[in-house]
C-alpha cells in the first residue's frame, strides 16, 4: 500500500512540474511576441550565407563608413543611441544586430558564437552593401569581434576603436546562468520557461549594474530594446557567445601585434565588468599603432559616458 501511495505521489509531482513548465512556456511565448511587437525591425535585411543580418544605415552613402558593433546582452540600438545618430551627421554609419541578436539570424547555430564566425558574416553583409574600409568600432564583447574582423580583413579596415573591450582571457567565469543555458537540452528548456518571467524583473537592476558607477540615461531600456534579450533564441545565443569567449581571446590575443591599422582604446578605470588592466592596457602594449585613453571614475559604458572621446577618436582616424 505504501508503494502504491508513493507511486501516486510521484506521479502527482511529475504532473505538477509539467503543468508549471507548460504554463511558463506559454508565458514566455506570449511575452516574447509582445517584446517583438514593441521592438520591430527598423532597418533592412541583408543576405549572408545561410541566413540574413538586420542592418541599419544612417548618414550619406558617400560619406566615410563607420561600423558600430554592440556588446553582449544587447542589439544594434545600444550603439545607435550612444553614437550612431550623432556620427550620422558626417559618416555613413552601419549598425548590425550581431548573429543571433536583435533581428539577425544565426545560421551556424552555436558555431556562430565565435567572434571570427560573426566577423565573416558581417563582412559578407558589408560586401553586399558595397562598404569598403570602414572604421570599426567595438564595445565590450565586440572588442574580440572588432579585432577578429581586423585580423581577418586587414586590408579592409581603416582604423579600429575599442570601447571597454574584451581582448584577453580573464580570471573567473561568466555567470552560472550563462553556463547552464549554453548547455544542450537543459539550456533551451530553461530559456523557454524560466528566463523571461524571472528576467523581466531583473532588467532594470541589470542595466544599473552595467553602468555602475555611472547612471544610465533616462529610458535606456525602452530606447535600446533591452528586453529583446529575454527571448529564448537570443538568450541562448548570448549565453553561447559568452561561454566561448575566453578560449577564443586566449587563442587570438598573441596575434594583436599583427594589427597594422591605428587603434584607439577607451576604457574607464572603474569598469566593474571588463577589467581595464587585463584587457585595454594589455592590447595597448601589443598593437603597434595603439593609443590608450583610461578615463578616471568611469565605468563600462564609455560609449555613453565618454561619447565625446569616442567621436573624437573616430574623427582623428577619418582625418588620417
Amino acid at each position: 500500500m505504501n508503494v502504491v501511495r508513493a507511486v501516486r505521489r510521484f506521479r502527482m509531482i511529475v504532473v505538477s512540474v509539467l503543468a508549471v513548465l507548460a504554463a511558463l512556456a506559454v508565458v514566455t511565448l506570449v511575452g516574447a511576441r509582445a517584446i517583438e511587437r514593441a521592438n520591430p525591425p527598423v532597418g533592412r535585411f541583408v543576405e549572408v550565407e545561410g541566413g540574413r543580418l538586420h542592418i541599419v544605415e544612417l548618414g550619406a552613402a558617400d560619406a566615410p563608413p563607420v561600423l558600430l558593433l554592440h556588446g553582449a546582452s544587447g542589439n544594434l540600438a545600444d550603439m545607435r543611441v550612444a553614437l550612431g545618430e550623432r556620427l550620422a551627421q558626417r559618416y555613413r554609419v552601419i549598425l548590425v544586430d550581431r548573429p543571433g541578436h536583435g533581428w539577425s539570424d544565426r545560421p551556424g547555430g552555436a558555431a556562430d558564437a565565435l567572434p571570427s564566425a560573426q566577423a565573416a558574416l558581417i563582412h559578407q553583409a558589408l560586401t553586399r552593401l558595397g562598404v569598403k574600409r570602414p572604421i570599426v568600432v567595438g564595445h565590450s564583447w565586440s572588442g574580440a569581434l572588432a579585432t577578429a574582423y581586423t585580423l581577418a580583413y586587414p586590408d579592409d579596415v581603416r582604423g579600429l576603436v575599442l570601447l571597454a573591450p574584451v581582448t584577453h582571457p580573464w580570471p573567473g567565469g561568466i555567470g552560472w546562468i550563462n553556463d547552464v543555458v549554453a548547455l544542450p537540452v537543459i539550456g533551451p528548456l530553461i530559456a523557454r520557461t524560466f528566463i523571461l518571467p524571472s528576467g523581466y524583473f531583473l532588467l532594470k537592476p541589470g542595466v544599473a549594474a552595467v553602468f555602475k558607477p555611472d547612471a544610465p540615461p533616462k529610458n535606456y531600456g525602452e530606447r535600446t530594446g533591452v528586453a529583446m534579450l529575454l527571448r529564448p533564441r537570443e538568450f541562448i545565443a548570448n549565453a553561447q557567445d559568452l561561454s566561448q569567449l575566453k578560449e577564443f581571446v586566449r587563442a587570438q590575443s598573441p596575434r594583436y601585434g599583427e594589427i597594422k591599422v591605428p587603434v584607439t582604446i577607451i576604457a574607464g578605470d572603474k569598469d566593474p565588468v571588463v577589467y581595464t588592466a587585463i584587457h585595454s592596457r594589455a592590447i595597448a602594449q601589443q598593437a603597434p599603432q595603439a593609443k590608450l585613453m583610461v578615463l578616471p571614475d568611469v565605468g563600462h559604458m564609455v560609449h555613453y559616458v565618454a561619447a565625446d572621446a569616442a567621436v573624437q577618436a573616430i574623427d582623428e582616424m577619418a582625418a588620417r
